[in-house]
């Protein structure tokens, strides 16, 4: 029967059954690689691609490179029961592949699959596919292209003359007839392209963290989930963490094997703020002090080679405020840098003897007894 298809409804997509090849430069090798075929219902504009292969990767990239080609979505895609479209063919109801069907998803497409051993499902594109043959195939035959990438343009060079020849018999071709009719019931893109997710079960360590086994590269979940066991859906650019279905964490995908990244709200309070602890923080928290201790502070991180070493110090030091006071704290930082001692046992000590109020000179150092030194009375 004639079959009417309505603007913006359908595309149909398929795999010509013939490959065309590419030549290794290297080794000189023949590849041969898939060659994909889309075709819109309404207007029979059509888009010809190669390809490295029918995996599941390239399948979905061919179909939104298809996309993009026409500018926008239709309502349905139509495939074949390739695996990377249906996982299980059935008569009346088909299972899609759940890739696939996130893929339709996102772009608003619903997915119906043709019959099994139906090729009249398709019959739009079966013809594409031998149009193809004969208007880019034999175009082709006499060359030899050393990518993918090469091929392609050669192809799509090709395809835009078939595109703009008119049919068989009338004055209109595919492409004016896509631009007056289809183009505008197609649904827009987004802005953003598709990223297929795959996913992985491990389970949370004992750090607050999972591991992505396929970088070897560390993510961060909230604490609370330690030793759960949790689900990873990951795509090129970021990765996210599920726990009984609800979403705990998104990281962008980091591919550096053997290093961590890791979100500050994830971890225990006590954790947030050791990884907060700088220079710059512990001067700060002592400013707010007084500008007395904020310099003796400052002084205490100098005296160690590396800052971290004096950070215990410096939260020592600054705890004393709310055993001493904030006063008698400003004053036993003063004697202490009187001293030149810069560490946390000193300044205990002053405000343990009561000596942060006296100054140095308070304090005459006798001259030792010894039969080596003269003394005043020798130079009377």
């Amino acid at each position: 029967m004639h079959m009417v298809h309505k603007a913006g409804d359908k595309m149909f997509v398929d795999y010509t059954g013939e490959k065309l090849r590419i030549v290794d430069i290297l080794t000189g090798e023949l590849r041969n690689v898939e060659v994909f075929v889309a075709i819109l219902g309404a207007s029979q504009f059509t888009y010809v691609q190669a390809i490295e292969s029918q995996n599941m990767e390239d399948f979905i990239l061919c179909c939104e490179n298809a996309l993009r080609f026409f500018g926008g979505a239709p309502s349905a895609i139509v495939p074949d029961n390739l695996k990377a479209a249906v996982t299980k063919p059935s008569r009346y109801e088909p299972q899609v592949n759940e890739n696939f069907a996130a893929f339709a998803d996102y772009y608003g497409m619903s997915v119906l699959p043709a019959r099994v051993y139906k090729p009249k499902d398709k019959s739009l594109v079966e013809g594409a596919v031998k149009i193809t043959y004969n208007r880019i195939y034999t175009k082709l035959q006499d060359q030899l292209f050393t990518s993918v990438g090469e091929l392609n343009t050669a192809i799509w060079g090709h395809l835009d003359n078939h595109n703009g020849r008119n049919f068989q018999g009338r004055s209109y071709s595919r492409l004016e007839q896509f631009n007056e009719m289809e183009k505008m019931a197609l649904q827009p893109l987004p802005d953003m392209r598709y990223e297929m997710s795959k996913q992985a079960i491990v389970t949370v360590m004992k750090n607050g963290h999972v591991c992505l086994h396929c970088d070897k590269h560390y993510y961060s979940v909230p604490f609370g989930n330690i030793g759960n066991k949790v689900k990873i859906l990951y795509s090129k650019s970021k990765i996210e963490v599920f726990y009984k279905y609800a979403l705990i964490a998104v990281h962008i995908r980091v591919r550096s094997p053997h290093s961590y990244t890791t979100d500050p709200l994830h971890m225990a309070s006590n954790y947030q703020e050791l990884t907060d602890w700088n220079p710059a923080k512990f001067i700060k928290d002592a400013q707010q002090i007084h500008p007395d201790v904020a310099i003796y502070i400052e002084k205490v991180l100098l005296c160690k080679p590396h800052p971290e070493q004096a950070y215990k110090s410096c939260q020592g030091i600054m705890s004393l405020a709310k055993r001493y006071g904030t006063q008698r704290l400003i004053l036993a930082c003063n004697r202490a840098d009187d001293c030149g001692q810069y560490h946390f046992k000193i300044v205990e000590t002053i405000l343990l003897r009561n000596l942060e109020q006296n100054k140095l000179d308070d304090y005459p150092v006798p001259m030792p007894s010894h039969e080596n030194i003269r003394g005043k009375e020798y130079y009377q």
